[in-house]
């Protein structure tokens, strides 16, 4: 009797997973041009209630000189101007790297529905690594988190950069 064969979880679609990574890969597009500034190479960007393209963002920290310039902030302040208001309700914010605190914040603040993240960020990471601010039940705002979308590909940049550091 042969066993049937069982492909590995791996090699099965991800439902949850899946529907996301076109845009992550415009995320990662972003990140590329953060990376060409000699910012650390994060990108993100934020679709509307409707799956638009509203806005994009790429880390600015050192570009700018401000501390406050995360890929996340920037596409959520872009996307807040395109629609004309802060509230960023019904949006999906879709970024390389898990949010920092501060980002997290923005993100409850802007009252977005879903944060999307590539790779996980064990040492500063505000969506389940570290911290879990976005979903923290004391808080008014609670977005649905989807991670690990384009894990890998999100990763491998970043280890690249900080490895040549």
């Amino acid at each position: 009797m042969t066993e049937a064969f069982r492909p590995y979880a791996s090699d099965l679609p991800d439902p949850v997973r899946d529907p996301w990574r076109a845009v992550m890969r415009r995320a990662l597009a972003e990140a590329d041009r953060a990376a060409a500034t000699g910012d650390v190479p994060v990108g993100a960007v934020v679709l509307g209630p409707n799956g638009t393209l509203l806005a994009t963002g790429h880390n600015e920290r050192e570009a700018t000189g401000d501390p406050t310039a995360h890929a996340e902030v920037l596409a959520l302040r872009r996307a807040a101007a395109a629609l004309g208001e802060w509230r960023l309700s019904g949006c999906t914010l879709v970024v390389t790297l898990e949010p920092c605190t501060m980002c997290a914040g923005a993100l409850v603040q802007a009252r977005v529905d879903r944060v999307v993240y590539g790779a996980r960020d064990e040492k500063a990471g505000a969506a389940g690594s570290l911290w879990d601010v976005v979903r923290d039940r004391r808080l008014n705002h609670r977005p649905e988190v989807v991670a690990g979308v384009l894990e890998a590909e999100c990763a491998a940049p970043l280890t690249a950069f900080f490895r040549d550091r």
